[in-house]
């Protein structure tokens, strides 16, 4: 997520329970911090969570006591499983030194089974999945707001459609520009919201605090045994509440998990209980108002002004979820599930906060696409949950890898830890599933497609890697001939990239065939990606002498880091290897890719490798390399 938050050595030392806790000052501001940006999707549920859960249980009737009860019970049950008991309380303990998240999970199993071929198939199901909640939160959230001027003014019904295409245009658009100086005003905006929803919910409860009957646990099993299909049904939309709940362990790397968990058990849950139960309250009373129970409760004065309110902070939980979406994609990058794309950062002090082009137009495409085809919140609310669900699912799943291997339990007691959550997510799967056909079919649609790009990237990657070493020379070989019978050299030092540190660089060789010289120093310098979020700046570059004119760099970065070639090899002075950019030539291979009905892949995949390859940014972007210091040599490769 893209935030202004203290220096993250301290929270990921407050998040791991190491080292000296914060001070008191410090971590307010961390858990204020973190009302804005990890619980602004969870926090705007109740625009429409409850209408969508109540409408269904009532088969579009009226909606009868049995029916709130039942409802209000569920939503109450499944935010103290899924979110407080689940996330808050288990796994935001269940961090990479720190980090949190799908991935950062998943790189967790990876290094504590050393085996991926069946977790990195799951890490990828969880990462196309959140594509699908990064575009359809941020559409079902603006218009679901919007839509209260329908109650404030019938006469502009007309006009929520345009109104909201033009807000989200707008939040899309500004994207480029960083979101640092708006971030500063997520926190005190979002926490006025949770004041606002509390009041409002409060006065109604006053009203007929009978409603409170509702905690029971009763009701809730009571109207599932009842109701059969529609209670299933039901469930489905009751899993509404609860989207959102995944940011919780997304920004643990942000703000540390205490303050995560005060905010939640604070502010954030009893704000959304009164919520919920003022708006079951208002619809016991008038069971016409279940027709946008959120804005009728409020007085008539304040109706315009909860519009405008709420408007800002669903706008804000749509940032948060697109920066994850970039956080995500630059994770996904690194581990080799992504080609290469643009990261532009947009804070000099923030490494957080990061602009992606190509997922930002890929997204507000996604949102204006769902926002045109669905046109109401009511009608897209059927396309939510099962992207959550799924990714709520494979995270349980990891989470028995990891407390099994990594935390050392045994598996009777990771299975009694973990099996309980994994039912009740499973259980919400196949409620969610049955809303395939009123617009769930529309994340499983993007998921497969983000699926079928991130396998066909990893196994064609790992295709062209292979049949490339075949017929690379080995390195130390190749130097101690060059050591022996030099060509001639010229003054200056040349950096060779390669992902094969043993191998000889294409772009040496190339030189070598082309050029006929040698440079008087050379450093194969090879980028390796760890299973880790960060690397330390003392475990960053390793350097060894192959050579009395060659030498052998490796740089060392976290999956959560963007690597800057350029600055490590200043920092590589330290180690006794001078550097100085102006004498410096770095020499890059470009690959001319062909398809092959030969490469393993059937041709369809091929072509669709050779798109993802063409539209990668290029080697000299994304390491921040000098333009004009770069050398590139062509090779042509077969696949």
């Amino acid at each position: 997520m893209a935030i202004q938050a203290p220096d993250p050595s301290e929270v990921r030392s407050e998040a791991n329970g190491n080292g000296h806790p914060l001070p008191t000052s410090g971590f307010w501001k961390l858990t204020i911090g973190s009302v804005g940006v990890v619980y602004g999707d969870i926090g705007t549920s109740p625009l429409y969570a409850f209408r969508q859960a109540a409408g269904a249980a009532a088969g579009g009737g009226v909606a009868t006591e049995s029916d709130v009860f039942g409802v209000l019970s569920l939503i109450f049950w499944a935010l103290t499983i899924i979110v407080t008991l689940k996330y808050v309380l288990f796994l935001l303990r269940a961090n990479n030194h720190g980090e949190g998240g799908t991935l950062a999970l998943m790189a967790l199993a990876l290094r504590a089974m050393r085996n991926s071929s069946f977790i990195i198939p799951l890490g990828i199901v969880a990462a196309a999945l959140f594509y699908g909640d990064a575009i359809i939160t941020p559409a079902l959230s603006v218009l679901s707001a919007v839509e209260g001027l329908e109650i404030v003014a019938p006469g502009l019904a007309d006009y929520v459609l345009p109104l909201s295409i033009a807000i989200l245009l707008g939040l899309f658009l500004v994207q480029s520009r960083g979101t640092g100086i708006v971030s500063a005003f997520f926190s005190p905006i979002t926490v006025v919201w949770f004041v606002a929803i509390a009041g409002l919910g409060i006065v109604q409860i006053a009203a007929n605090p009978g409603i409170l009957l509702a905690l029971s646990p009763t009701y809730a099993v009571g109207f599932l045994a009842g109701h059969g299909v529609i209670g299933l049904v039901t469930l489905g939309a009751v899993f509404l509440a609860v989207t959102g709940a995944e940011a919780l362990y997304e920004s643990l790397g942000h703000f540390g998990r205490k303050p995560i968990q005060t905010a939640w058990l604070a502010l954030v849950w009893p704000a959304l209980v009164l919520n919920y139960f003022g708006q079951g309250a208002l619809v016991l009373a008038d069971p016409a108002a279940l027709e946008n129970p959120f804005f009728l409760m409020a007085p008539q004065w304040a109706q315009l002004p909860m519009v405008i309110l709420a408007t800002a902070a669903t706008v804000i939980a749509s940032q948060a979820v697109i920066t994850g979406a970039y956080s995500l994609s630059r994770q996904a990058i690194q581990l080799g599930l992504l080609p290469r794309l643009e990261i532009r950062h947009t804070s000099e002090s923030q490494a957080g906060q990061i602009y992606i082009p190509r997922i930002n137009a890929f997204l507000l495409f996604g949102v204006l696409l769902l926002v045109g085809v669905f046109r109401s919140s009511g009608a897209l609310a059927g396309a939510y949950g099962i992207a959550v669900t799924g990714t709520m699912v494979v995270t349980a799943i990891l989470a028995l890898i990891v407390v099994r291997k990594d935390w050392g339990w045994s598996w009777p007691g990771a299975a009694a830890l973990v099996l309980p959550f994994l039912f009740v997510d499973l259980t919400f799967l196949s409620a969610n599933l049955l809303k395939v056909v009123e617009g769930g079919w529309f994340p499983l649609l993007l998921g497969a497609f983000i699926i079928l790009l991130m396998t066909t990237w990893r196994r064609g990657s790992r295709i062209l890697f292979e049949k490339t070493r075949r017929t690379e020379v080995p390195l130390l070989e190749l130097v101690q001939n060059l050591e022996k019978h030099s060509p001639p050299r010229v003054a200056g030092t040349a950096v060779y990239l390669t992902s094969d540190p043993q191998s000889t660089p294409t772009a040496l060789l190339h030189a070598l065939k082309h050029f006929k010289v040698l440079h008087e120093r050379n450093l194969i310098l090879t980028v390796l990606t760890t299973e880790e979020p960060r690397v330390a700046s003392d475990d960053r570059l390793r350097l060894d002498s192959i050579g009395p004119t060659f030498d052998r760099l490796t740089l060392r970065y976290g999956f959560m880091e963007t690597p800057n070639v350029p600055r490590a090899l200043g920092a590589a002075k330290k180690l006794g290897w001078t550097f100085d950019i102006m004498s410096t030539s770095f020499f890059l291979s470009r690959r001319s890719i062909k398809a092959s009905a030969k490469s393993g892949m059937p041709l369809w995949q091929d072509r669709i490798f050779l798109i993802l390859t063409d539209n990668a940014d290029d080697a000299s972007s994304y390491f921040r390399i000098p333009i004009e210091r770069v050398v590139e040599i062509g090779t042509q490769v077969t696949v």
